[in-house]
């Protein structure tokens, strides 16, 4: 016996769900790519895309996921050799100085937990102590789709050009943009890169890279450079060369409508939204883990991310509640992935989720953990809707 109808709803940190307008827009016949249409239709896509990065420098598209955008990053600014530091905050930051080393980078990953944000202190000490400059490059991300931590990254430049060494501030954005602030000039970023799936209800298969001034610098003396990455190959004269080949017209059309929806509700209001969301998530889990078997991973508040939240389980298998949730109501939820694999699942709020949506995870929820016997604190979702009822006003 089953409560569920239809098709399953994700509650993972990607693909994310797309809204029905984004998924329309893409049932429509190819562009001539070489068409006036098609070019406004780039140029269009990337003046948005340096607006929502908050930079005025350039911005680059490509046919990949993140993993892609990762290496479009590095063999863009690196050469063989050169020194990276790695700030850890879980999975997601490691894997990308991963990517560097098996480019030929020399990776230091400054150690960190799965339990707690970048400390910007520790930046600035280790970057002290490197008098030399060894290190070309500081790779971090703003939210851990693993850990679930959000990363002051406004702080972690700070510690940076207080430290007053020169390393290109490279940063992920992934699952933070479009769902919260980031502000990749005021900020000191030299190089941000993120994906489609997530905060812009994109499906997967675009990956996004913006650079500004000081990188472009960089850029011209890198020896890492391939064809298909390539910056300069991709500012030729040619349109076709914005994406090294044909141009994935039908993401196009869904990442157009994705960020016209974003742009029509405002950021700061979709801003708003996802903290608020967030909050709720938390008021719902705060209230499951007062019997102790559910917790969350992050332990300070102030640094758990508005847009992923991983629950451990303490004693208890997450997969059958993951499970329940799926085979009996039809909601998807994250699995704990790297350090936190078989310890805990994620519910994953951003991009296209909104009140119904977030109150009918956490109910799906709580279902399953009376169902399957799981100790936990009662009034979970009744948390989240006093949240949201006390946080949204009536006027």
């Amino acid at each position: 016996m089953t409560v569920r109808a239809g098709r399953e709803f994700l509650a993972i940190p990607g693909p994310t769900t797309m809204p029905d307008e984004v998924l329309q827009a893409m049932h429509r016949p190819a562009l001539d790519i070489y068409s006036a249409e098609m070019v406004e239709l780039t140029e269009s896509l990337l003046r948005d895309l340096s607006t929502l990065f908050a930079t005025k420098g350039k911005s680059y598209i490509y046919i990949a996921n993140g993993h892609g955008a990762w290496e479009a990053t590095l063999s863009n600014v690196l050469s063989r050799g050169d020194k990276v530091l790695v700030l850890e905050s879980g999975r997601f930051a490691i894997g990308w100085g991963l990517a560097a080393s098996a480019m030929g980078a020399e990776v230091e990953v400054l150690k960190g937990d799965w339990r707690r944000a970048i400390r910007p202190a520790e930046v600035e000490e280790r970057l002290r102590r490197d008098k030399e400059h060894a290190i070309k490059a500081i790779l971090a991300v703003q939210v851990d789709t693993a850990s679930g931590a959000y990363n002051d990254i406004e702080a972690i430049g700070k510690a940076i050009k207080a430290s007053g060494h020169p390393a290109l501030f490279m940063v992920d954005t992934v699952a933070s943009l479009g769902c919260m602030p980031f502000e990749m000039d005021a900020w000191g970023i030299g190089v941000a890169m993120s994906g489609s799936q997530k905060g812009l209800m994109t499906p997967p298969g675009l990956g996004f890279v913006a650079a500004n001034a000081r990188a472009q610098e960089v850029h011209k003396r890198a020896n890492l450079r391939t064809p298909y990455w390539d910056w300069t190959e991709r500012e030729g004269t040619e349109h076709y060369r914005k994406y090294a080949g044909t141009a994935p017209v039908h993401l196009l059309f869904a990442l157009r409508k994705a960020i016209d929806m974003l742009n029509t509700e405002g950021l700061e209001n979709a801003f708003e939204r996802h903290r608020l969301l967030a909050e709720a998530v938390r008021r719902a889990v705060a209230a499951w883990a007062e019997r102790q078997v559910l917790g969350f991973n992050i332990t300070e508040p102030a640094e758990r991310s508005n847009t992923v939240t991983t629950v451990t389980m303490n004693g208890h298998d997450p997969a059958a509640l993951q499970r329940y949730c799926k085979e009996k109501c039809g909601v998807v939820l994250g699995t704990g992935i790297g350090d936190l694999h078989g310890q805990a699942f994620r519910i994953a709020h951003m991009g296209h989720v909104n009140a119904p949506m977030i109150l009918g995870i956490l109910g799906v929820v709580e279902v399953a953990l009376n169902a399957l016997g799981i100790p936990h604190g009662k009034g979970g979702t009744e948390a989240a809707i006093e949240w949201l009822g006390e946080s949204v006003r009536a006027d």
